[in-house]
């Protein structure tokens, strides 16, 4: 990785794209210790200690627990991409534009972006009401309310078309970029609440070694799985060359891990809904009482039935997205009318078939494999000393699959250049 890194920076075009990328994520950061007026922070950290809210301050990079200006992050337009994604494989109008080639890319584009300012604004004055029930607004007038709101609103705007500018002139995908670096800067207080442990006599150094050693056999886990793949030849028609057939064969690589943060992101939105929607209420409403701290509630973070449910759905939501995202009808086909075939298999129905239960096999592997990694906070956090910690699977699964993109992205711009030579 150093040395595709180090040659990059001797092509003068990806040296200009690597530190323009460098600068923009310099300024995000900057962006993230700008305050919002008139918002008591402290009221606010334990609030995005645990659940969807301590998920969402940790992709913010913990812009949400300031409560900077750029709080909502791209959270907005990444639920817009998801929202838009899931029309594209359900309504006929959406479907079509995803097939218009690169003008359908660029209305789908824009149909996200509205959305986004759509969803920003909602979500901008749900978190205006949130930190309000939690006594954090200083100043509750209407001016305050309109500031607060589009301040947040604006800021993340923006920031969908920084990512874009990175998108079109840097390294990387602008917005999963933001994202990875938002967690990576979570590192040092993670270390800092590690050593706080050790001063307070809860951890020793054995604990320590004990944590290290699983948090890198975790990373080194997650890269393979990340990196898997299950490859399904295709057999094209062949064309006559000295006199002799001569067949083209291709490979379909199927993603092990490719849907298990959507649908991490999807369990974990459902059943922290209640939880979200009561963090409006009182204590003692009834949401609250039953609903999220009731005994026998499925919707109580940490229980045996919640961490049970939650298993369920994440594999549930990794076979659903990735029947809904390959369309295994739709690739029979198209392989039918590129006269290909997988070997084997009948064209068609069978083709069809084939493909499905291949995917029900890499999906349940995937499933299970993303609810370990949702799983492991949580079991860390009841049977180990090392409470509260934000180390997760799923930060791992994030960060891992950025920076593999960031990196096939300078190798492809290194081929192109004609610099195959650097990569051996």
């Amino acid at each position: 990785m150093f040395k595709i890194l180090s040659n990059a920076f001797k092509v003068e075009d990806l040296r200009k794209r690597i530190l323009f990328t460098l600068f923009i994520v310099v300024v995000f950061r900057l962006g993230n210790y700008i305050p919002i007026p008139g918002v008591d922070t402290e009221s606010l950290k334990q609030l995005t200690s645990t659940g969807l809210f301590g998920f969402y301050d940790l992709i913010s990079g913990g812009a949400l627990e300031r409560f900077s200006i750029f709080a909502l992050g791209v959270v907005p337009y990444i639920n817009a991409s998801i929202i838009v994604q899931l029309l594209s494989m359900s309504i006929s109008k959406f479907e079509q534009l995803s097939k218009e080639g690169e003008e359908g890319r660029k209305k789908l584009q824009n149909i996200t972006r509205y959305l986004a300012i759509f969803l920003a604004f909602i979500q901008a004055y749900g978190s205006y009401l949130l930190i309000s029930n939690a006594g954090a607004i200083v100043d509750k007038s209407i001016l305050s309310l309109v500031f607060i709101v589009v301040t947040l609103v604006t800021a993340s705007t923006l920031l969908v078309w920084i990512g874009d500018q990175v998108s079109l002139h840097g390294i990387g995908n602008g917005v999963s970029l933001f994202i990875f670096v938002n967690i990576v800067s979570r590192f040092p207080t993670m270390f800092l609440q590690i050593e706080a442990f050790r001063k307070a006599g809860e951890v020793g150094i054995i604990e320590i070694v004990i944590f290290a050693i699983v948090a890198l056999a975790l990373l080194v886990w997650t890269i393979y799985m990340n990196l898997a793949e299950r490859r399904v030849t295709v057999q094209y028609a062949g064309k006559q060359i000295a006199g002799r057939s001569v067949g083209n064969q291709a490979h379909i690589p199927f993603s092990i891990t490719g849907s298990a943060v959507i649908a991490i992101i999807f369990a974990t939105s459902v059943l922290q809904f209640p939880a979200t929607v009561g963090a409006f209420f009182s204590q003692d409403a009834w949401i609250n009482r039953v609903l999220v701290n009731g005994t026998y509630s499925p919707f109580k973070i940490n229980s045996p039935l919640y961490i049970v449910l939650f298993a369920i759905l994440i594999i549930f939501f990794t076979w659903f997205y990735t029947q809904v995202t390959y369309k295994p009808d739709e690739m029979a086909e198209n392989m039918s009318k590129s006269s290909g075939f997988i070997p084997g298999i009948r064209p068609g129905e069978a083709t069809a078939r084939y493909v499905e239960r291949i995917l029900d096999r890499i999906s349940i592997i995937g499933g299970v494999f993303g609810a370990i990694l949702a799983l492991f906070p949580i079991f860390m956090d009841l049977f180990t000393p090392f409470k509260g910690l934000q180390f997760g699977g799923t930060m791992l699964l994030i960060l891992i699959g950025t920076a593999t993109d960031t990196m096939r992205q300078i190798e492809s711009q290194l081929i192109l250049r004609h610099y195959q030579g650097f990569l051996k």
